[in-house]
């Protein structure tokens, strides 16, 4: 089993920054990829940004240039640096990991709420 555990959420004024992160514990070795998502009030639940081996990289559009995951592999953990923050990046952020074998991922966080005010 993994899990992650999500930090670092809260309330920041438009133009501000957060730094979320996310631990895995478990059998962190079964671990392949992993990836922010968000889910905003009555949207469905959209990939923010996810990293992969080599530490390859790919984000959705509307944080390209503002957000940057990266990943510590020796403390099991991955970061979300979130910059020049928008009231539209309001929502719950859930830390996510796909495992070797798996389709798609596969373990979830339990989220963490941002909450941009303008």
């Amino acid at each position: 089993q993994v899990q992650l555990v999500e930090s670092g959420g809260g309330l920041v004024q438009a133009g501000g920054s957060l730094r979320l992160s996310c631990a895995a514990s478990g059998s962190i070795f079964s671990i392949n990829f992993m990836g922010w998502y968000r889910q905003a009030p009555g949207k469905q639940r959209e990939l923010v940004a996810r990293i992969f081996d080599g530490e390859r990289t790919n984000y959705a559009d509307s944080v390209k240039g503002r957000f940057t995951i990266s990943r510590n592999r020796a403390r099991n953990a991955v970061y979300l640096q979130m910059n020049t923050l928008d009231p539209v990046d309001t929502a719950v952020y859930y830390c996510a990991a796909q495992r070797v074998g798996a389709a798609s991922y596969d373990v979830w966080g339990q989220g963490i709420q941002v909450t941009v005010s303008s």
